[in-house]
């Protein structure tokens, strides 16, 4: 990103130009925090901030860009049988909702593509129109665009709209875009699926294109590489072959049944988890899995996060009763259950809370998006002048899990007051800062997102890398000054009157399922020795070394080592291919040879064999008892 002096009535080209800049090299600029494209006009002399290929921004309006260029293309094919919608930018590249007349497959995105080159090829000018809502509906009614004149009296309240065009294709869209067609050189369409229009499971269904862009192919062909390695990782397919969870719909989808694998990787990792918490000074506590509505209307989820509760049930009391979408309200409660001091706080309390939120079957994915999750949950009592301490603990312990995982590659986050906001000026810049300090003398890099806190307060969040370079957000760390107003909790200050307490909301790994998931995509499967639902495979030559087998076994399981037998009278060569399928990391091989000698042969996945050892040493050498 560059700077530059804007002049009054000049276009941000001009000013590049004049500045003898390569007007190729930039996409996008910001003029008073909007952004706009390269031709924009400047009403008054102004600084101009210019964005160049390297900025994420620019590649979000390739992106949007090569949306329009896609929309273009089907246009071209299939005319007045495909109704455009709607086609943003995502983490991913970009996709387009279309309404075909006769629905189409993934064969067909190969013909698109050819289209959107020729388009390229043309180089067509992309310009910028503005005009009155009126006309943008009497055109968009000419063009046969159904979709869009919904949008325009449904979804948009201003007076003046704009659109974009490019060649004989017209969109409307508030921009920015890239100066022409011929900037959109790498690309890739990926996949077809369904989406409901405005994502209304009432409304029809129509079908969603997905694709990509990049400014080079060095980048594209990178990015192709990792999607085809990510399908071989795909956390629902290993899910199934290592047995690990099963989601049936006759159960319900997005309802996770752990499998006696995936329960033991799960249970290793609440057991890891809770003893680092409770040396932190955290407080273990189980809530129920329904509460009275009434809770909810306290606490404002019924009327700002309806849409993803389940329906309140009633009872023959005309009780009435919601199944838990957060912990929250019920931690509150237990701080509320007795007096508090001062000198109580911080009272940090932990749960591995289960809830319940309606997601659409449209957006469920597998253990990624699911209606039925179990939190790490945290919440933090404290005073103001506590704040910056816990956080800085915070981070410190996050970081500490974080890396115990694997995860060493990460960004962190810290997002701002909002326009709209409960609580004081002073407390929130009182809260940004204890955030920001926390953040420098943790030595922690991370970017500020202005304006992006949540109503009730400051946050940090906290992605994480995987082997494939793809990133997740998964901790996060919340100030809250709503909800204690909201049940009007108090302690006792040292001068003996009440005082509100600050409120942090903190999860590390997010939900474990999601976290799993990622864990499974992560290492593919083969995870490291003290996560893996089974570390050691004891595989004896043949049936008579069953018994010896079964000492080396029971030896294991009293040094609390996840240990099988495979006792069949299968080949040794199928026992050890069977293993590896199944990415057991560690193999004992039983033979005449170890039985006579009290030792045992090991295998380790990826390494090979390493020779015989004694079984003492072989424990020693992998594992902590």
């Amino acid at each position: 990103m560059i700077k530059i002096k804007g002049k009054k009535g000049k276009s941000i080209v001009d000013l590049l130009k004049e500045s003898n800049f390569n007007i190729d090299d930039f996409i996008v600029a910001s003029v008073n925090g909007k952004l706009v494209d390269l031709s924009f006009v400047l009403s008054e002399d102004i600084d101009v901030e210019v964005y160049d290929k390297n900025d994420p921004v620019s590649l979000e309006v390739l992106r949007h860009s090569a949306a329009h260029l896609m929309a273009q293309a089907i246009k071209r094919i299939y005319k007045d049988k495909a109704k455009i919608t709607i086609g943003p930018p995502v983490d991913i590249g970009f996709y387009y909702d279309i309404d075909f007349e006769n629905p189409i497959s993934e064969d067909d995105l190969l013909n698109i593509e050819e289209e959107m080159k020729k388009i390229v090829q043309e180089d067509l000018v992309i310009t910028r129109e503005e005009i009155t809502k009126e006309d943008a509906i009497e055109l968009f009614k000419k063009l046969g665009e159904d979709y869009k004149v919904l949008m325009l009296k449904e979804d948009i309240p201003e007076s003046v709209v704009s659109i974009y065009r490019q060649g004989e294709f017209v969109d409307l869209c508030r921009g920015p875009h890239v100066s022409s067609t011929g900037k959109i050189k790498f690309f890739k369409l990926l996949s077809v699926s369904g989406a409901y229009w405005k994502g209304d499971e009432k409304n029809k269904m129509l079908q969603r294109i997905y694709g990509t862009a990049f400014f080079t192919e060095e980048e594209l062909k990178k990015f192709l590489e990792r999607r085809e390695e990510a399908k071989k990782r795909d956390h629902r397919v290993l899910g199934r072959q290592l047995e690990l969870f099963e989601i049936d719909p006759l159960i319900g989808g997005g309802l996770v049944i752990w499998l006696p694998k995936g329960e033991k990787i799960r249970y290793v990792i609440e057991e890891f988890l809770r003893r680092k918490l409770e040396k932190a000074g955290y407080l273990f506590v189980r809530t129920p899995h329904i509460a009275n509505a009434e809770l909810w209307r306290i606490s404002g989820h019924l009327s700002v996060y309806n849409k993803y509760m389940f329906p309140i049930m009633k009872t023959e009391e005309d009780l009435e009763f919601a199944v838990k979408p957060m912990n929250c309200p019920f931690h509150i409660k237990i701080f509320e259950s007795k007096t508090r001091s001062y000198k109580d706080l911080p009272l940090r309390i932990a749960e591995y809370g289960t809830v319940y939120r309606y997601e659409k079957s449209g957006v469920l994915h597998g253990l990624l998006r699911v209606r039925g999750f179990t939190q790490d949950d945290a919440h933090i009592f404290c005073t103001p002048d506590q704040v910056e301490s816990e956080i800085t603990a915070l981070i410190s312990l996050t970081k500490e899990i974080l890396e115990k995982f694997g995860f060493e590659d990460y960004k962190v986050y810290l997002s701002t007051r909002p326009d709209e906001f409960v609580g004081s000026m002073d407390l929130w810049d009182e809260a940004e800062n204890a955030l920001k300090n926390a953040l420098e003398k943790s030595g922690v890099k991370y970017t500020v997102n202005e304006g992006e806190g949540a109503f009730y307060g400051p946050k940090i969040d906290v992605e994480i890398t995987d082997a494939l370079g793809r990133t997740w957000q998964c901790s996060t760390i919340q100030l809250d000054f709503n909800l204690p107003l909201r049940f009007g909790i108090s302690y006792i200050g040292p001068d003996n009157s009440k005082h509100t307490p600050v409120m942090i909301h903190r999860a590390i790994l997010g939900s474990f399922e999601r976290f799993l998931g990622i864990l499974i995509e992560h290492y593919n499967g083969e995870f490291p020795i003290w996560l893996a639902p089974v570390q050691v495979a004891v595989l004896p030559v043949s049936q008579k070394f069953n018994e010896y087998a079964f000492e080396v076994y029971n030896y294991l399981i009293s040094r609390n080592i996840r240990v099988e037998v495979f006792d069949d009278a299968e080949k040794l060569g199928y026992k050890i291919r069977y293993a590896e399928t199944q990415k057991i990391p560690l193999m004992i091989i039983i033979g005449q040879k170890e039985v006579e000698n009290s030792v045992i042969s090991v295998r380790q996945k990826g390494v090979g064999d390493l020779g015989q050892m004694k079984i003492d040493d072989f424990i020693s050498k992998f594992f902590y008892v």
